[in-house]
């Protein structure tokens, strides 16, 4: 399949939008994933033990739950793009599923707790004014190692 410069450029810029959120949240600026997400997206940490809802109620959600991490890494990987329009690759809509290896420190109060988390996210995209942004981010599961017994997932 030969690619559009405009598909390739959708496609890097996609990318560095999930790059970009990952950064966010490794460095806890939580408030900055206004640029990542449109206003009216959806976000679900459901099936991980976390948050349903807006970008500011996942915003609230994360400046709390993410406190007693002192450190974590989400590495993201594999991400299967798919581009939606006309047929010539410049619609404004995609879908992605992206892997994400995430090995998180938890701050136990008597030492440190590591861990690692294997999700997937599945992400629909739309192009704004400010470029492409996640309208919809649904977190699955996929394995664990290390958990603390407080997380452990069904």
């Amino acid at each position: 399949m030969t690619l559009s410069l405009q598909e390739i450029s959708d496609r890097l810029e996609i990318q560095d939008l999930i790059y970009r959120y990952a950064d966010i949240i490794d460095a806890q600026r939580f408030d900055e994933l206004r640029t990542v997400f449109t206003d009216d997206a959806h976000i679900d940490y459901a099936e991980t033990g976390g948050a349903v809802g807006s970008v500011e109620e996942i915003i609230a959600f994360l400046k709390k739950a993410l406190a007693v991490f002192p450190n974590t890494q989400h590495l993201n990987g594999n991400m299967q793009i798919s581009l939606y329009g006309d047929g010539d690759g410049d619609g404004d809509t995609a879908t992605g599923r992206v892997m994400c290896f995430n090995p998180m420190e938890l701050d136990t109060g008597d030492g440190r707790h590591t861990f690692m988390l294997g999700v997937w996210y599945r992400d629909h995209y739309r192009r704004c004014a400010e470029g492409w942004r996640i309208t919809r981010r649904v977190e699955e599961k996929s394995w664990h190692f290390n958990l603390p017994d407080f997380m452990r997932m069904p």
